[in-house]
């Protein structure tokens, strides 16, 4: 069926199929098809029952092992889809898409010689396919290949910026033109954007050819929202605007002013934040002589944080103790540069660290989590939540009632670095202290809403996901309706 077939007209299709599976149990295709046909209507369940059903009749078929890999990792079950991935190709070495699909959830987790292989493999089978290129491009500019980083994003996405998603609503649906990078740092949007009410067009602003013409929109959603890789593309996306009246979300002028030593810069002085000493330096300086003396003018002292500029959840992050271990931890990042960062300290008096998450949409504040680990290095996913109970008991207190939970001066403080930002949508991380005072961690346009699993012991997280989706979808229906 037509990828642009209204939800209407999927759902009748689905009911036939139910009717000729009723007389027919054993019609493989019909089955296929119905399986496709719900998992594109977001019916998780009914999907994976097909799904399921179709393996054990067929365990070695490339489409539903592909299919199911896929409605597996957008239902946020990362693990199943690398399984179902791997035996895709297992069965199948010479399909690229195969690997392609493995090598980018591989490359998610890190695993960058594994992934490397597998977009390698998917280009000895296709040398041009793009989806190869694109993975290739990204794996590489995180190893700090930069030249043939560029050389497969070009491959990948000179000609084809445009891609428009699949509509899967009833009625006349809000069209969103998103912009986003080729090199990365988007705001991940595939939950945000829903299906069944935005019809989306997705636009590689570097690679945008200007003699063609912008795709009907109603809004632009500008995507792009790391500031300290994005340059080429927020500057790509100005041009663009200057082609249409509609509302913007997140306009590229305010995105840009929210690189991480920019924001340390422009939100010291809020009252009751109090914000880390940072540095950016050549990566080379840190492995010679003159590192200790450079340290000590950017008023920072060891311990300290080291990350490389334009990584995003701990990556190419670490903690340094002495200088003498900075040259080793220097020769470990990639890129030219590395962002010195002090450490604040976020302990309680267990010992425990804690980093809470709130979004920005329209303005408001909504809380999304508070991760509490026994790590500096705090990420939801690597915290110590989903053993402990207590952990959860105080997460859901935060999510419940924030202004009690953090109180008047730091809501004020909180609502101060928003209103600095000037974002449609973003997210700050940070952590109270004992005297109240907000600890500042990160703040920009590229906060992940990793989904929720159906585990029954997150249920109390689920309204507050549903706060910010309801948030996003009000505010894109009135801007556009303005």
């Amino acid at each position: 069926m037509n990828e642009a077939a209204p939800r209407d007209l999927r759902t009748a299709r689905i009911a036939e199929l139910d009717s000729l599976l009723e007389r027919q149990p054993d019609a493989f295709k019909a089955r296929y098809e119905r399986a496709g046909l719900a998992r594109e209507l977001g019916a998780f369940a009914q999907a994976e029952r097909d799904y399921l059903e179709l393996l054990r009749r067929k365990p070695d078929d490339f489409g539903v092992l592909n299919d199911f890999g896929t409605l597996a990792l957008n239902a946020g079950h990362g693990g199943a889809a690398r399984s179902l991935f791997e035996e895709a190709v297992r069965r199948h070495p010479d399909n690229p898409m195969g690997r392609v699909n493995l090598a980018n959830i591989l490359l998610a987790l890190g695993e960058h010689g594994a992934a490397r292989r597998h977009f390698e493999a998917a280009l000895h089978a296709d040398p041009g396919h793009i989806h190869a290129h694109r993975g290739l491009g990204n794996l590489l500019a995180d190893t700090g290949e930069a030249a043939a980083a560029r050389r497969h994003r070009d491959l990948g996405f000179r000609n084809d910026f445009l891609t428009a998603l699949p509509y899967r609503g009833p009625g006349v649906p809000l069209r969103v033109l998103l912009t986003i990078s080729a090199m990365g740092g988007n705001t991940p949007t595939n939950s945000l954007l829903d299906a069944t009410a935005f019809a989306t067009t997705v636009l590689v602003a570097e690679y945008f050819d200007r003699k063609v013409a912008l795709p009907p929109h109603d809004l632009v959603f500008n995507a792009i929202g790391d500031a300290d890789i994005c340059g080429e593309g927020l500057e790509a996306v100005r041009a663009i605007l200057a082609r249409t009246d509609r509302p913007v979300i997140n306009r590229p002028a305010a995105v840009a002013r929210t690189g991480r030593l920019a924001n340390v810069e422009r939100l010291r002085g809020i009252p009751g934040l109090i914000v880390p000493r940072m540095t950016r330096l050549p990566r080379a300086l840190l492995s010679g002589p003159g590192a200790a003396a450079a340290i000590a003018a950017g008023g920072l002292s060891f311990p300290l944080l080291a990350r490389a500029p334009g990584f995003h959840t701990g990556r190419n992050f670490v903690r340094v103790e002495t200088v003498q271990h900075l040259a080793a931890a220097a020769e470990n990042l990639p890129g030219d540069e590395a962002w010195l960062i002090e450490q604040l300290d976020a302990r309680d008096g267990e010992g425990l660290y804690r980093k809470a998450r709130v979004m920005i949409v329209a303005g408001k504040l909504y809380p999304l989590h508070l991760a509490i680990s026994r790590d500096w290095k705090v990420h939801y996913y690597t915290a110590d939540m989903a053993e402990s109970p207590r952990h959860r008991a105080e997460e859901a207190a935060f999510l419940r009632d924030m202004p009690a939970f953090i109180g008047p001066r730091g809501m004020a403080t909180l609502q101060g670095i928003a209103q600095t930002l000037e974002l449609d949508y973003g997210g700050i991380d940070f952590a109270v202290n004992a005297e109240g005072d907000i600890l500042f961690f990160e703040a920009n346009a590229t906060m992940v809403m990793v989904p929720l699993t159906a585990d029954e012991k997150w249920d109390y997280r689920r309204q507050a996901f549903e706060d910010v989706f309801a948030a996003v979808r009000t505010m894109l229906m009135t801007r556009a309706a303005r």
